[in-house]
């Protein structure tokens, strides 16, 4: 008799032991180091957008990017932190409370799930290298993402027994994401009426995942369709266009 061989994913919320923290009234929350270009401040809010309406149904998950995520107490003392571009950590108690920066010792030692930065030329270096190492080592984040806009280099890694092995991309050059369960590609169209090459998310048949205004945008040229094709079909019975 044969055995029929099944596979189940079961998610794995991460979470770091913190020393003795310090009180949230000596963060700091701004270093006052400007995003790169008007592409890159763009391109983060458009993922935070769409994951948030994507996901807006739920009430486990945060959302955000530019904002420092603070793991360790010496962090303060040595000025050594950096805010990731865009993160989603999953099993959120509290997923409403607004939030100056993402404090592992508030959030019950809380990782995130998944991290996306946004590289340049003067940043490459080190989203792959330090910031990598942190992230594979310290913090245990499940899922890492780089993506060059300037080269539309996209590079990812699972972590993996321990260690971060290379995603393979798909036909189309997307890498797919079991955290978000989604895929990650460029897309060429408009945000904010800009036309460029964006970083963006797509489901498991390759449908692009909208952002409120553009499921807004869909559903309406849908309902104009419909009423265009209930006026043809008037007009065809005889009974006029109106």
């Amino acid at each position: 008799m044969n055995a029929t061989k099944t596979t189940k994913w079961v998610e794995i919320t991460q979470k770091i032991s913190i020393p003795e923290p310090p009180s949230s009234k000596n963060l700091i929350y701004e270093d006052g180091i400007p995003m790169e270009t008007d592409w890159h401040r763009a391109a983060m809010n458009l993922l935070i957008e769409i994951i948030a309406y994507f996901w807006r149904h739920r009430k486990d998950f945060y959302v955000g990017g530019n904002m420092f995520v603070y793991f360790d107490p010496d962090q303060i003392k040595k000025r050594n932190f950096r805010g990731p571009d865009f993160f989603v950590v999953n099993g959120v108690a509290d997923s409403s409370r607004w939030r100056d920066a993402w404090v592992l010792w508030e959030e019950d030692g809380l990782a995130p799930s998944i991290v996306i930065e946004l590289t340049s030329s003067s940043t490459e270096a080190d989203d792959k290298g330090p910031k990598k190492e942190i992230y594979e080592q310290i913090l245990r984040v499940p899922e890492y993402f780089c993506y060059n806009p300037q080269t539309t280099e996209l590079v990812g890694w699972r972590l993996q027994a321990g260690d971060y092995v290379k995603l393979q991309p798909d036909e189309q050059g997307r890498l797919w994401s079991e955290e978000l369960e989604l895929s990650l590609g460029p897309w060429q169209g408009e945000y904010l009426s800009r036309p460029n090459r964006w970083l963006r998310f797509f489901d498991d048949e390759g449908n692009l995942i909208l952002t409120e205004a553009e499921a807004a945008a869909e559903a309406h040229r849908a309902a104009e369709a419909e009423i265009e094709r209930l006026k043809a079909k008037l007009k065809e019975l005889g009974q006029g266009e109106d």
